[in-house]
C-alpha cells in the first residue's frame, strides 16, 4: 500500500505507487501510524529535493522529523508552492534566486526565507488553506509554468501544452494564444521562469517535443525540395516548436 506522499500541481497530497524524479518536505505531516493528519504544511519553507544525496538512506516518514514528498519533475513542485532546497539543491537554488532578483529588479539575491514568506502569500489561501489561482492567456506564460483548462493539468512548453499525469505528459496540445487558463504556479515563480530559471522537467516532455520534430521532418521530406523550407518554418511556428527540438 502506497504512503500518502505524493505531490500533484494542484499541491494535493495523494499516496500512489510512481515517485516521480525529485522528493521534497513541508516538515512533519505525518503521525505515528504514517498516515497524514489535517495540516499540509508545518514550515513555509517547501522544499524540492533530489531523491538520493551522499547515499544516505533516509525514512520517507521518519516520527517527529519530516514527510518525504515525492513530485513528478520540477515544474510540478514549483505549480505546487515549492522552492529548491538550499541544503542538496545549492546550485539550483541560487539559480531560482538569481532570476528572481532580475525578475523584479532587485540589487542583492534575495535570501531563502525571503523567497519563502512571498511564495506562501501566493501559494495558499490564508483562510481556507486552499491553493491560490489566477487567470491569464496562454501566451502570456513562461515554459515550465503549470495550468488548469477543462478539469486537465497541463505543462507550458513553448506555447504548447502537455497533459500531466503521474507517469508523465502526453502529447502536445494546441490551443489559442488568447486562451484563458487557470495558472497554478505561483506568480513570482512565473515571473522568475521567464527571468531565465530552467527547471528540472520529466524525460516524457522531451520526447513529445522530439515526436514533433520527426513528424514535422517526414511531412517535410514528403513534399517537393522546393517547398520543404516554407512549410517546415509554417510548421514550426504553428506548432510551437522548432524542428530540431
Amino acid at each position: 500500500m502506497p504512503l500518502q506522499n505524493r505531490v500533484t500541481p494542484t499541491s494535493e497530497i495523494v499516496a500512489v505507487s510512481a515517485r516521480g524524479l525529485l522528493m521534497g518536505n513541508r516538515g512533519c505531516l505525518h503521525g505515528p501510524d504514517r498516515k497524514l493528519g489535517v495540516p499540509r504544511w508545518r514550515s513555509k519553507a517547501w522544499l524540492c529535493c533530489v531523491l538520493a544525496y551522499k547515499d544516505v538512506q533516509r525514512d520517507p516518514m521518519p516520527p517527529g522529523r519530516w514527510t518525504a514528498l515525492f513530485f513528478l519533475d520540477e515544474a510540478t513542485a514549483l505549480a505546487a508552492g515549492h522552492r529548491p532546497c538550499g541544503f542538496c539543491r545549492r546550485a539550483s537554488l541560487a539559480a531560482f534566486a538569481d532570476a528572481w532578483r532580475r525578475a523584479r529588479a532587485l540589487q542583492e539575491r534575495p535570501r531563502a526565507p525571503e523567497l519563502d514568506n512571498q511564495l506562501h502569500s501566493e501559494r495558499v489561501h490564508s483562510r481556507t488553506r486552499r491553493q491560490l489561482t489566477r487567470q491569464a492567456m496562454l501566451y502570456t506564460l513562461p515554459d515550465g509554468a503549470m495550468v488548469r483548462l477543462d478539469d486537465a493539468t497541463y505543462l507550458v512548453v513553448r506555447g504548447r501544452l502537455l497533459r500531466w499525469s503521474f507517469l508523465g505528459y502526453s502529447e502536445p496540445q494546441v490551443f489559442a494564444p488568447t486562451t484563458t487558463v487557470e495558472v497554478l504556479t505561483p506568480a513570482s515563480t512565473v515571473a522568475t521562469l521567464a527571468a531565465g530559471y530552467q527547471p528540472m522537467i520529466h524525460p516524457s516532455a522531451r520526447a513529445m517535443q522530439l515526436r514533433v520534430a520527426v513528424a514535422i521532418e517526414k511531412l517535410q521530406l514528403s513534399i517537393a525540395p522546393t517547398q520543404r523550407s516554407a512549410i517546415g518554418r509554417n510548421l514550426s511556428i504553428s506548432n510551437g516548436f522548432s524542428p530540431g527540438g
